[in-house]
């Protein structure tokens, strides 16, 4: 059923419209279930004081050269590429990206950690390890591990292997794992056996879970980054990373009687479902081409689905089976996270091929209004190289503790940052790990941010070499700003 002009004006209404201009920050929503700090005083709270009650102060260079964390706040290294082992005595694989957690048994945080390694094994050092029972492709580099954590200790194992480019994903609310192939890869192109570009389920728990992995066909082939699903009415939100054209937002729609749980999406026919891309158009009811023509944060779209004629992209790809009046398009659409009832979702950045540039947006999905509103948005960030503006945001997680925080893939320096439910943005960690050159240095982006399951530890990677790191301070609720 399409939303008519009159629905969405009325929604509009209701949402109300924010009037920040370009390079600024909106509001957000407030994040469910905020958490209060057990701290009470402390470093971080007087920095934070200095700062308008906003974040926890200015970061510190760390003497390691790996994290700057402002003052109270440790980290502590997880996994790192070529140092740590499996547990079957293999390096951790390399780049590290998109990750959730989870609680695990007798107190562990159980950890997927995707890695975005495209094309054949060769061309890697450390690919994901061809674990019997878990592979797709043996040709292909990439995968997921599983990490285990504890106080005094560390465990990682395959999830799943021979799988390509896994870039971001998401977790269900059954408790597993979407890992998303950022490709289009068929059988025959750059070394590959099998067609890639799927979305595959691991399960952090079951290891028996993961044998034979098999692609979720039904939420279709192309170049995938993040997942989300809402819990109350079953459909899951798929962001494509993709140019020429720019990529889609896709919904899929479960079969009728079908009933979410563990292990139930790899039992779906290919064609099962209904899988749509996104159509936006402004309160007048005007189409709108592609996201980056919002200015303004609070800016609301109403939303329309789009059936897409080919999910397998037998011949053309996706984003490519629509004339450009059908949907809405944008630039590197990248990571997405379930909160506040709908879904936070990223445009990391846009350049000559959108129609108006700029270095980030966050928008808001709300599926029971079917509306999209822009939260946050980053004009053009004139000297990346400078510390101290963001830019370019790509993972994101709801904070426990109010707003979100957010990983940066920009250029130049690179942070975490949170933004609060009031507007405002302030550093947590930057990369101080150069891989670079003293001359011409170069700072990895940061991936995989997420908080564990009692709040009080936020994990996240350094995506190159392959570091995950998990951060411990003072957390406190934010204020508005």
């Amino acid at each position: 059923m399409s939303l008519t002009r009159r629905d969405f004006a009325r929604n509009s209404a209701l949402t109300g419209a924010g009037v920040a201009l370009a390079g600024s920050v909106g509001a957000l929503a407030t994040a469910p279930n905020a958490l209060a700090s057990a701290e009470t005083g402390g470093a971080g709270e007087e920095t934070a004081a200095a700062h308008g009650g906003v974040g926890y102060g200015p970061l510190l260079p760390d003497p390691k050269g790996i994290l700057a964390l402002p003052a109270g706040f440790t980290y502590r290294i997880i996994t790192r590429t070529g140092e740590t082992k499996l547990e079957s005595g293999e390096s951790t694989p390399s780049n590290h990206d998109g990750t959730a957690a989870f609680e695990g048994p007798r107190g562990a945080t159980l950890l997927v950690n995707n890695h975005e390694l495209k094309g054949p094994r060769a061309n890697w050092k450390y690919p994901v390890p061809l674990t019997e029972g878990l592979v797709y492709d043996p040709a292909a580099s990439g995968g997921c591990t599983v990490v285990e954590v504890r106080r005094d200790q560390v465990a990682e194992w395959v999830g799943i292997a021979g799988t390509s480019t896994n870039c971001a994903g998401g977790s269900t609310p059954w408790g597993t794992w979407l890992t998303c192939e950022e490709t289009e890869d068929k059988a025959g192109q750059n070394g590959m056996t099998k067609d890639h570009g799927y979305v595959f389920e691991v399960d952090p728990e079951d290891r028996r879970a993961n044998r034979d992995p098999r692609p979720v066909k039904a939420l279709g082939r192309y170049a995938h980054e993040a997942v989300v699903v809402d819990p109350k009415r079953g459909h899951l939100y798929l962001t494509e990373d993709a140019s020429g054209p720019n990529g889609l937002l896709y919904r899929w729609t479960p079969p009728e009687g079908f009933r979410h749980g563990r292990g139930k999406l790899r039992t779906l026919a290919d064609d099962a479902g209904r899988l749509q891309a996104f159509k936006c158009f402004d309160s007048g009811g005007k189409f709108v081409d592609d996201l980056s023509r919002a200015t303004k944060t609070g800016t609301v779209y109403g939303v329309d689905w789009v059936d897409v004629p080919d999910r397998d992209a037998r011949t053309v790809p996706t984003r490519k089976q629509f004339t450009d009046g059908e949907i809405t398009r944008a630039r590197k659409l990248e990571g997405m996270w379930w909160g506040d009832g709908g879904a936070y979702i990223v445009s990391s950045f846009a350049r000559a091929e959108s129609p108006v540039q700029h270095d980030g947006q966050v928008w808001f999905y709300d599926p029971k209004r079917r509306t999209l509103t822009l939260k946050v948005l980053f004009g053009v960030n004139p000297d990346p190289a400078e510390d101290g503006a963001f830019d370019g945001p790509d993972n994101i997680t709801v904070s426990p503790y109010g707003g979100l925080v957010i990983a940066e893939d920009g250029e130049g320096v690179q942070h975490l940052f949170g933004a609060t439910d009031g507007g405002r943005t302030y550093p947590i960690a930057r990369n101080d790990l150069n891989i670079g050159t003293e001359q011409e240095p170069e700072y990895s982006e940061f991936t995989g941010v997420t908080f564990s399951p009692d709040g009080s530890t936020l994990f996240a990677n350094i995506q190159e070499p392959g570091i995950m790191v998990a951060v411990t301070g003072p957390w406190k609720r934010q204020q508005r700003g």
